[in-house]
């Protein structure tokens, strides 16, 4: 059982930076492949980045290439996303998941595929 927390979001100014960080509990999370989703209202779900347990394989949506950053510190049991350059369209909440057992960069795209997530934390860009 793994449980996952983030925090990091708030309110920026669009072009501003935030760093998320998703941070997990229960044994075995350095074998987890994690990812980051988000959600605005009225929408579905959408895959924003993923990371495998090793940090040597990414996925990242082609909306937020060049713009976000994922990366993980295995021995703290968090993953981060580093969001630079925010747009208005990045506003939304934001959760991590993580799914233990082999990473798949076509599978990693999906929510379905993640056993576990977070409760979410609010990211707002203002103009």
């Amino acid at each position: 059982q793994v449980q996952l927390v983030e925090s990091g979001g708030g309110l920026v100014q669009a072009g501003g930076s935030l760093r998320l960080s998703c941070l997990a509990s229960g044994r075995n999370f350095p074998s987890y492949a994690v990812g980051w989703f988000r959600q605005a209202p009225g929408k579905e779900r959408e895959f924003v980045s993923a990371i495998s347990w090793t940090g040597g394989n990414i996925a990242a949506a082609n909306s937020v290439k060049g713009r976000f950053t994922i990366s993980r510190d295995n021995a703290k049991s968090s993953v981060y996303l580093q969001m630079s350059s925010l747009k208005l369209e990045d506003t939304a909440v934001y959760y991590c998941a993580a799914r233990s057992g082999v990473y798949n960069p076509s599978n990693a795209r999906r929510p379905s595929w993640y056993e576990y997530w977070g409760q979410g934390t609010q990211v707002t860009v203002s103009s």
